[in-house]
């Protein structure tokens, strides 16, 4: 359904997550996001929002180009078929996307910006060339992102991967990390969002300590949080890839022992309960406060994105040292004594309670006061300095693929590398029948002489573009900022529409990407506000970030083709209906929960659903009137399935509808066309198509979905009421609503004015009335 821009209406963006088009089709767990996200859209438009529910496709990426290889087809086809597919399927559910602004990150108008923003962060120092180990695939002769690589095998063929050192280009995120901590502050993320974004970026306060290596003019750099245990230093660890092992390559065991490490994933070496191994690399450095001579050992539970990749080794009080120690007969001094005492051989002592011991100057200081006396004295003797480190590690934004954004590079001899003009943006992938892999660890571009032989913009001598592309994070950073203003052509979004839209009101979207995507993506954007080119009223793309669930198979276990519990939303579709599907969807659990499939429960929703389309058809137009339990039912129905709606508990709508049909359509309760229009009007944004059909049978004007949402009436409200009955001759003739302390004297005449009382006037004479307070009142008629 299309929004329109600067309406007067208060806006809502509800964002989805896009998907990645792949030949497997739309999965259930698209289906449950997409519908919950569609579900609040559809009902914060029947409050009267303007509501903007955009789609697009996440289209670049390895598995496409993975199946063209094996298939021999292009990836520009693939896509087009798939993204089809997919889109046939959504509209079947009903998902009331805003198709008019549809985004596709491989269409050359939309990267044409993707390639902008990377200019951007280049001619503002945030990306350079830099030399990095990748993963390597020696099979498929492609580098691998870390998420490409399964048990130490490549994800596309199953081989044995390798670790190669290749010029790769990064962005330098971690020039964010204290502001993407800070901007959650000005957010509405839940608790769990917040601390896995702050978890992530993992920011550590302590010192840089220079250990001066012998026989070498560069000192040995290490970071640590624990200053005060600077005494308890008995030996340094490097990691295999520290540039200081690349210089002992010639020794057959070090270089042996490097080749292996590379080859296990940071999950396998960063693994606290394996057995610690490592080799000595010859040389030792000099303890800055002691002088004591320490070894330098390489082993690869250090690894080189933490901290500087080498650590000072305090076995007395840290675990993987103590371990790693009494593997190779290492010393142990201790430093902190608790007041208990402690037990140094049988492990470290891992607590903050006692007093320094072995630690001239800091001796008989707590651990709280010997951190800082630590950094004033490391400071003061010229040993190194007060730092902040952090987990997050810059991006390493290439990629040696063809599916991808080019990188908008060029290199020239006299210039290095140089931006292309952006005039000369996009930067079209060239569409080619057949392609390869290279021997070189270049992407497959390399190959094509034509499409990388170009001229420099600077000098207009000879030059090679960049072969490398981006990685498909790069599309999906900032797609939700052209939503806004899909067929812009002179900016990535107009500045009105941005101040206009922005901030997404809600972003929906699985926990796997609170960490990574969600602060690439911030990080962009507060990029592109330090730029100016988002407002600058606004520092945060989003307000609220909501999680979904997963759902399993029927058999409890995650769906794969493997285990064959995968369900497929087009089959169910094909079997119960787009609206069964839906509504099971939302019935089935918690929207932020793991849930399990169940086929007998998706039948009880169809059941339901059926049973209400025969009410319909045999109740429209046969009542005037709706009995008082009807009315106070459905008026109080439009008001919690509203409130669950708004606080994203849908399975609780589910069961509401269920409970109020069932009294609605109980034997002894008529049901006027206007309260069957809240229930359908409370339907609607669950079942969009059930509640369409029944609008139209009930032959009222326009369409349910256009309605504004019924305001709760508390006069309705069944429990500030009592229910009487109305009898005539002592048999019942209906029930009236009425309010508690109302007399006899204003109920009389409200019952005699129902139909089935006032016809029975007809018959003959009223010779007395018996009311009984809060029970009945009873007509006698002779």
């Amino acid at each position: 359904m299309p929004a329109e821009d600067f309406s007067p209406k208060e806006k809502r963006f509800v964002l989805v997550e896009f998907p990645y088009p792949s030949g497997s089709g739309l999965h259930i767990g698209h289906a449950f996001s997409f519908t919950g996200g569609d579900v609040y859209a559809r009902y914060q438009r029947m409050q009267g929002y303007n509501v903007l529910f955009p789609i697009g496709w996440d289209a670049f990426g390895l598995p496409t180009e993975n199946y063209a290889i094996r298939t021999g087809r292009k990836p520009q086809d693939v896509t087009r078929e798939n993204t089809a597919a997919y889109r046939r399927l959504m509209q079947r559910m009903g998902l009331s996307f805003d198709w008019d602004r549809l985004v596709d990150t491989s269409d050359p108008a939309y990267y044409r910006w993707t390639q902008w923003i990377f200019i951007q962060l280049f001619k503002n120092g945030l990306a350079h060339k830099q030399e990095l180990p990748i993963n390597w695939c020696p099979s498929c002769k492609v580098g691998l992102a870390n998420e490409e690589v399964i048990d130490g095998r490549c994800e596309r063929c199953g081989s044995e991967t390798t670790r190669r050192r290749i010029s790769q280009w990064v962005v330098r995120i971690t020039a964010y990390a204290d502001r993407l901590i800070q901007g959650l502050s000005q957010t509405d993320f839940i608790d769990k969002v917040k601390a896995a974004q702050i978890h992530w970026i993992g920011r550590s306060e302590g010192a840089k300590i220079r250990f001066p290596v012998r026989e070498r003019t560069e000192p040995l750099e290490v970071f640590t949080t624990r200053p005060d245990t600077l005494w308890g230093s008995t030996f340094l660890v490097v990691a295999p890839e520290h540039l200081l092992v690349e210089s002992l390559l010639g020794d057959p065991l070090i270089a042996r022992y490097a080749e292996i490490s590379r080859k296990k994933s940071e999950l396998e070496r960063s693994e606290l309960t394996r057995q610690k191994d490592g080799i000595f690399s010859g040389l030792s450095a000099l303890h800055p406060a002691t002088g004591r001579e320490l070894p330098i050992w390489i082993s690869d539970f250090v690894l080189p994105g933490y901290g500087t990749g080498a650590i000072m080794a305090v076995p007395a009080h840290d675990q993987r040292d103590y371990e790693f120690a009494r593997q190779f007969n290492l010393p142990v001094v201790p430093v902190i004594q608790p007041a208990g005492g402690w037990d140094f051989d049988t492990s470290a002592y891992l607590g903050l309670e006692g007093r320094l011991i072995n630690s001239g100057p800091l001796d008989s200081l707590s651990p709280a006061e010997a951190i800082q006396a630590a950094l004033d004295w490391i400071e003061q003797n010229g040993a190194g300095e007060r730092a902040v480190t952090y987990h997050l590690r810059d991006w390493i934004f290439s990629r040696q693929h063809y599916w991808g954004e080019p990188i908008p590079m060029v290199y020239c001899e006299e210039h290095a590398w140089v931006p292309v003009p952006d005039d000369q943006l996009p930067v079209v992938l060239p569409d080619v029948e057949h392609y390869q892999p290279t021997d070189t660890g270049e992407s497959p571009l390399a190959n094509i002489p034509e499409w990388v032989n170009t001229t420099c913009p600077l000098c207009g001598k000879s030059a090679r573009r960049e072969t490398d592309t981006m990685p498909n994070w790069a599309g999906s950073d900032w797609y939700f900022l052209r939503y806004t203003d899909p067929h812009n052509e002179r900016a990535l979004a107009s500045l009105d529409k941005l101040r206009y839209w922005l901030p997404v009101d809600v972003y929906v979207g699985g926990d796997e990407h609170n960490t990574l995507h969600l602060l690439y993506s911030r990080f962009i954007y507060q990029f592109l506000h330090d730029i100016g080119a988002v407002p600058p009223e606004i520092p945060e793309p989003y307000r609220k970030r909501l999680s979904h669930g997963v759902i399993l198979g029927a058999d409890g276990q995650r769906m794969s083709k493997s285990r064959g519990n995968v369900v497929v939303p087009e089959e169910i579709i094909e079997r119960y209906g787009a609206d069964v599907l839906r509504a099971y969807l939302m019935f089935i659990g918690p929207y932020d929960a793991t849930i399990t499939w169940n086929d007998r429960a998706v039948s009880g929703v169809r059941r339901f659903l059926e049973r209400l389309e025969r009410f319909i058809q045999r109740q429209a137009g046969k009542h005037a009137r709706s009995t008082p339990r009807v009315i106070a039912v459905v008026n109080r129905l439009a008001r919690d399935v509203g409130d669950d709606i708004a606080a994203f508990k849908f399975n609780t709508v589910v069961a509401r509808l269920m409970e109020a049909f069932n009294e609605v359509s109980a034997e002894d309760q008529n049901a006027a066309n206007s309260e069957i229009a809240i229930l359908l009007q409370a339907l609607a944004p669950i079942a969009p198509l059930t509640a369409e059909s029944g609008w139209q049978k009930l032959g009222l004007p326009g369409s349910v979905h256009e309605t504004r949402w019924p305001v709760f009436d508390p006069t309705l409200d069944i429990e500030d009421q009592l229910v009487i009955a109305v009898q005539v001759n002592g048999k019942l003739r209906g029930t009236l609503a009425v309010g508690r302390d109302e007399t006899e004297e204003s109920i009389r005449p409200k019952a005699a004015a129902l139909e089935s009382v006032a016809r029975q006037f007809e018959k003959g004479t009223l010779k007395k009335v018996i009311y009984v307070p809060g029970r009945t009142i009873n007509f006698v008629i002779q």
